[in-house]
């Protein structure tokens, strides 16, 4: 199928990025958030980050141009009504996710495939809330979505060959490398991250090394461009929580269960950069 129109719900910083390179595709992008204000300063703020590309001659002018001439903001889901694809990027809450996608499936024409950004939750349940489960997938992006490549594309049990391959082809028009995944707690991606993370975060809190010292190790040992505590900080301490708990209760496993420590900094509010503090202080 041909997608020319596409929604974004959720404007923080992934659902931003992932409206960027669909506009930059050349789609007609509705950016959806509940509050119009803050889609406008998202909308502002990928205005700089495409500024920046032109002073850096990534990109030219007219690229630009282009690129936000194809953002709407809206706070209006009903908009979805002519999108060929919607693509739910909120925070990890199956009740919000099952709520947005049961209006989804009221508001959009029949051929519009809905896909979810989640990292985690299962695509198969989220799709059980629709008439349309044949048409839901999983595309979950890697943050900063205008620079990481990968799309890891979920397949939930009714999810069709044709539902897939417009997701395919859709992730390599955006310039992502998509690849398919079973729909598992964590796919791939976090089942192998999150779990190194959770280790990092014993060995400080065991005392085996200092926060800076673990992350030296990875950097200089095992080549990681940044240490797992201070990609937990970027990716929020809430998130790598909820994504553990997830896990652990997906698989029944003790080897996913979350550190003590990083339940302690989650209670605590230091859930990373987003909050100034995390394992690391930010100005």
């Amino acid at each position: 199928m041909s997608i020319s129109t596409v929604m974004v719900i959720g404007a923080g910083q992934m659902g931003g990025g992932i409206a960027q390179v669909a506009a930059a595709a050349g789609r007609k992008v509705y950016l959806n958030d509940v509050d119009l204000d803050i889609v406008k300063k998202r909308i502002s703020f990928i205005e700089g980050l495409l500024a920046k590309d032109v002073s850096k001659d990534r990109i030219t002018e007219a690229q630009k141009a282009a690129t936000l001439a194809n953002l709407i903001p809206t706070n209006d889901i009903a908009m979805a009504a002519d999108a060929d694809l919607v693509i739910e990027a909120v925070i990890e809450n199956m009740d919000l996710k099952s709520k947005i996608f049961t209006q989804l499936d009221e508001v959009t024409k029949p051929s519009c495939i809905l896909a979810s950004n989640t990292s985690s939750l299962p695509i198969t349940e989220i799709a059980a809330v629709t008439k349309r489960p044949e048409q839901v997938i999983g595309m979950h992006f890697m943050n900063p979505v205008p620079v990481m490549k990968l799309v890891e594309v979920i397949r939930g049990l009714a999810t069709s060959d044709e539902t897939l391959k417009a997701i395919f082809d859709e992730s390599v028009a955006y310039g992502k490398t998509p690849v398919e995944v079973r729909d598992v707690p964590g796919f791939v991606s976090n089942r192998l991250l999150m779990p190194m993370i959770n280790e990092a975060i014993f060995c400080v809190y065991e005392g085996v090394a200092t926060v800076e010292d673990a992350d030296t190790v990875m950097k200089l040992g095992m080549n990681w461009p940044m240490g797992p505590l201070t990609l937990a900080d970027f990716i929020g301490l809430d998130t790598c929580l909820y994504i553990m708990e997830v896990l652990y209760d997906g698989y029944a496993d003790s080897k996913y269960r979350p550190c003590p420590l990083l339940r302690q900094y989650v209670k605590a509010g230091w859930l990373g950069k987003k909050s100034g503090r995390g394992f690391y202080t930010y100005a």
